[in-house]
């Protein structure tokens, strides 16, 4: 396998990343290998010229400028899964969620939730550490508009099919706003989890189980922690922190 200047193995096409994915035996190689993804040209460029470009605040910053992988244990049995990485937060920082106000929202409810040993994510190296959760991205790349297509989307699919795969003890999925909620039922379908009929519609609080190869799965859906919805009060601390205690409580009850 090709690798890019930065030594990431490089995959350039949609069916270069099912068979990427599928290949990788841990996190760790999985998040290397996300780490080198060129499929999507509208994304490539995108955050390349954001890294060149940057923002006048964050002229000083080396920026990541490629796909964002993961973040959390391989033994975690809670995942959250977002829309994508921020064009100067995840995109800069090279770690999802982190260093814009969506970041700010979700470690903080994380730490309060006693699954993260600190309420900020900064930066690589800024000492954050994450208990028994997982966090990613449904698109791994920073879109123009904040806006994946479809196609992309699909694209970007495998990734997170095959890190959910590599998560053994998983059993509940946090799914914060309605693109991560629509791109994760084709991934649980791949994986062999029986899917409800009709596909239960997004909302804040709603919670489906599905029964699947390696036992039972719970979706919690969660408004995305946008500044949009948490300026405008459509998401308050006390509605995550909510979310996440039913985490935590159906992650104990499946151990």
């Amino acid at each position: 396998m090709a690798v890019d200047e930065a030594g990431f193995p490089v995959t350039r096409s949609a069916a270069g990343v099912v068979r990427s994915a599928a290949g990788a035996r841990t996190l760790s190689v999985l998040d290397a290998r996300i780490s080198g993804c060129y499929a999507c040209p509208r994304l490539v460029a995108w955050r390349e010229e954001v890294a060149r470009v940057k923002r006048a605040s964050f002229r000083d910053w080396d920026y990541w400028g490629r796909p964002v992988p993961g973040l959390g244990p391989d033994d975690s049995r809670i995942a959250v899964v977002g829309l994508a990485p921020a064009a100067h937060g995840g995109n800069r920082t090279g770690r999802v969620f982190t260093g814009d106000r969506s970041g700010d929202s979700i470690f903080a409810a994380l730490w309060r939730a006693g699954l993260a040993n600190q309420p900020t994510s900064t930066h690589v190296g800024d000492g954050l550490e994450l208990t028994d959760v997982r966090v990613a991205a449904a698109v791994r790349c920073a879109p123009p508009a904040n806006a994946p297509t479809p196609e992309e989307r699909d694209t970007c699919n495998p990734w997170l099919a095959r890190e959910l795969a590599l998560l053994p003890r998983l059993r509940v999925v946090v799914v914060l706003g309605g693109f991560g909620w629509t791109a994760l039922w084709p991934v649980l379908a791949a994986a062999g989890y029986a899917l409800p009929r009709p596909r239960p519609a997004f909302g804040h609080g709603v919670e489906v189980e599905l029964a699947g190869p390696r036992g039972p799965l719970t979706l919690l859906g969660s408004y995305h922690v946008s500044q949009q919805n948490t300026f405008t009060g459509k998401l308050t601390e006390p509605m995550l922190d909510a979310v996440l205690s039913r985490a935590k409580e159906l992650a104990q009850a499946t151990t």
